[in-house]
């Protein structure tokens, strides 16, 4: 898409722009996560919910009838600061569960995305530039060969449209606790007004429970890697040989997001809850996080590869690192919606996507120019071509594994219940 808006003087710059599109998002989302978790406390994440994924109808049909780099840039902005649906659904995904099941809950939300992986890259890889793929059905000099991205686009906001209107059988969750006695107890005293002490407690000041605090910290740094990631596999993938890239097609990147989310959802749906269960969220996001290291600096060598070899090896690294990722920030979820009183989750979830959404921001724009960067030094002594870039993305990950250890990461405040390790 960037490409045909002719804005980038030479190849390798599309990433640079790419990243800039990628980044208005986050921003626009940046602005207005708070506001619309406080919305989702106040008057309930269902109609949250609605609004959001109506945004998504609106701004997503727009954005595919973008003619120029800046109006692309402004549906998305506008998209991610009227679309607050990700904090208040992590809140919605924790109600609905006691707190022993609530890794069911948020892994479910996780395996969501994972299903999001596999329609949206399918979607967008067949589905874009139809004239070009399929001229027996749109012709030539037609609307489809003026707007060449807007049919995913529709397709996916025609989707979103489906979901908005099942939404409105949804139950509203706000409102019921999730068993732990404690919870109950406090929000009896305050329907009846009978304790101002509790009142006190249970409003407590969000930016000074150390728990909450150091684990939104520490999933800012694991999301800014990981939409740097998304940002760089897909350009990487589709860059020609001579800049160390695997020369995909927009179909073949499809294809292998697509088997991503495929074992990503088996994964979230029948396997996490149970690892989650033995091991604790946060040792596993430690454990697999180192994992991921040695994973990621290997890109660069299985570019090497060629045929059948490589799709093959590309498609079980890009399993690996998405569960991998998935793990980590499923974990992290937990740990924030276990760590506060449920009349403040909406809000917490806010400043966790705002300060997520400011990194993100940052994320595919740093991605994308450092992936530039690198595949203009080819011939470098030191980590040449794409080696850098990895090498950049495993830096942001070592530090956010570091930020997941003690003394860093709080422990949760509850007494009531198992601690988290």
């Amino acid at each position: 898409m960037v490409r045909d808006f002719n804005v980038a003087k030479e190849e390798a710059d599309i990433s640079y722009y790419a990243g800039y599109i990628g980044s208005s998002y986050m921003l626009g989302r940046c602005f207005t996560a708070v506001l619309w978790g406080m919305v989702s406390d106040r008057y309930g994440r269902k109609p949250v919910l609605i609004m959001g994924i109506i945004a998504v109808v609106i701004f997503n049909t727009l954005f595919g009838l973008s003619t120029g780099f800046w109006m692309a840039i402004a549906t998305r902005f506008l998209l991610g600061g009227l679309n607050g649906v990700l904090g208040p659904v992590k809140a919605y995904a924790t109600e609905l569960f006691r707190e022993e099941h609530q890794a069911i809950g948020l892994s479910t939300v996780s395996a969501a995305w994972g299903i999001g992986l596999i329609v949206g890259p399918a979607i967008g890889g067949y589905l874009a530039q139809p004239v070009d793929k399929y001229p027996q059905i749109f012709p030539k000099d037609s609307f489809w060969d003026k707007f060449p991205y807007f049919l995913p686009c529709f397709t996916i906001s025609a989707l979103a449209l489906t979901v908005a209107i099942v939404c409105i059988w949804i139950p509203e969750t706000l409102h019921n606790h999730n068993g732990n006695e404690e919870s109950k107890g406090n929000a009896e005293a305050l329907e009846n007004g009978s304790s101002k002490e509790k009142t006190v407690q249970k409003n407590e000041n969000l930016f000074l429970n150390w728990p909450l605090m150091s684990s939104i910290i520490a999933y800012c740094v694991v999301s800014l890697h990981d939409i740097a990631y998304q940002e760089v596999f897909s350009l990487w993938a589709v860059s020609p040989l001579r800049l160390g890239g695997l020369k995909f097609t927009t179909d073949d990147v499809g294809d292998v997001l697509s088997i991503s989310g495929v074992a990503l959802c088996i994964y979230q749906l029948f396997i996490y809850p149970y690892v989650e269960k033995a091991c604790g969220p946060i040792v596993l996001a430690r454990i697999t996080g180192i994992i991921s290291i040695p994973l990621l600096q290997s890109y660069p060598f299985i570019a090497m590869l060629s045929g059948i070899t490589l799709y093959i090896v590309i498609s079980i690294a890009s399993i690996l690192k998405n569960i991998i990722a998935v793990t980590i920030t499923t974990g992290l979820f937990l740990v924030q919606n276990r760590v506060v009183e449920q009349h403040q989750r909406g809000a917490a979830n806010g400043i966790s996507m705002t300060a997520m959404s400011l990194f993100k921001a940052i994320g595919p724009a740093a991605g994308g120019t450092i992936l530039t960067w690198s595949q203009k030094r080819m011939d470098a002594s030191f980590l040449p071509g794409t080696q850098m870039v990895f090498f950049f993305l495993n830096l942001v990950e070592g530090l956010g594994i570091l930020l997941m250890c003690k003394p860093f990461l709080g422990e949760k405040k509850k007494t009531n219940s198992h601690e988290l390790h």
